[in-house]
């Protein structure tokens, strides 16, 4: 299921909603700022949300889209909820262990983890 930007895909699984990315390359700020603002009215659609971030096909992040993360885990947070990230590329773990974002989310190998974990 796409959303109405197209900048997303959710699906759902066991009451848990998986997003992925439709482009590879994250760093256009309109881009960045949409991705936010789709994430987020997800996570305010779900009681306590159970969401996984999808990276697979991503091939570069910019930092804002960092800030983006960190503000839908903090709302996830929020609603007693759980936000996972899956799938990140090794260089895109790389900026994770550099800034040490690594440690605020719980990133696991593939989606099918996360999903098990928050089921």
């Amino acid at each position: 299921m796409s959303n109405a930007s197209g900048v997303i895909r959710v699906s759902e699984e066991a009451g848990v909603k998986k997003v992925m990315f439709t482009q590879s390359s994250i760093i256009d700020e309109t881009v960045i700022h949409q991705i936010g603002k789709d994430i987020l009215a997800l996570v305010d659609s779900m009681a306590q949300p159970k969401v996984v971030v999808c990276f697979d096909g991503v091939d570069h992040l910019s930092s804002a889209a960092l800030g983006v993360l960190i503000t839908c885990h903090n709302r996830t947070r929020m609603k007693n909820g759980k936000l996972y990230l899956s799938d990140i590329p090794k260089p895109i773990f790389e900026i994770f262990k550099i800034t040490k974002l690594n440690k605020m989310f719980q990133i696991v190998a593939t989606a099918d983890e996360a999903i098990n974990s928050l089921k």
